[in-house]
């Protein structure tokens, strides 16, 4: 009876229970960290909330205040970053191009990505060659089980080009 009682007043008081652990209150710092881990990511949602979460705890906490101010001037970048690493994230199970055209293997390849990804990931190739040197370049490429960023890499090599993440697109040069 004594026990019950007691467990009834530590609940109603909101006293912490014999050998019960307190939680510990979020701090500005596990915050402000969250938030460098999202910019990493190129999360830039996750992060400007974290980082405003930071400043809520501590109005004057100088880096989280540098880096909201900075992940505002640079979203477009933190953005294109995050979307190399969905990428990469990608596992594509096979592709096999014979003398595939570059146009026809990236839209193939963005169909591969959408699809593993179950439509997470979008790929959004665009190719800027107005001089038309990628023209009639063609991609021979048969491998298993690689990320998409390595599968892209390999057809880019091919035909002599490159690979620019923006922020909503991929952008292919030569």
């Amino acid at each position: 009876m004594k026990t019950r009682l007691f467990l009834l007043s530590c609940a109603l008081l909101g006293a912490p229970l014999a050998g019960a652990q307190p939680i510990p209150a979020p701090s500005p710092e596990v915050f402000y960290q969250k938030g460098l881990k999202a910019v990493e990511a190129g999360d830039v949602a996750t992060a400007k909330a974290n980082f405003q979460q930071a400043l809520q705890f501590d109005p004057n906490h100088a880096n989280a205040r540098y880096q909201l101010a900075e992940l505002q001037r640079n979203a477009g970048k933190v953005a294109a970053k995050g979307r190399e690493a969905k990428l990469s994230s990608v596992i594509i199970p096979e592709v096999n191009f014979t003398a595939a055209d570059l146009p026809d293997a990236l839209t193939a390849l963005g169909k591969m990505i959408e699809k593993e990804s179950k439509g997470a990931v979008s790929a959004n190739f665009i190719v800027e060659d107005p001089q038309g040197k990628l023209a009639g370049k063609k991609v021979t490429l048969l491998v298993k089980n690689l990320p998409a960023n390595a599968v892209l890499n390999y057809v880019l090599t091919q035909v002599g080009a490159k690979a620019r993440f923006d922020e909503h697109a991929v952008v292919v040069t030569p």
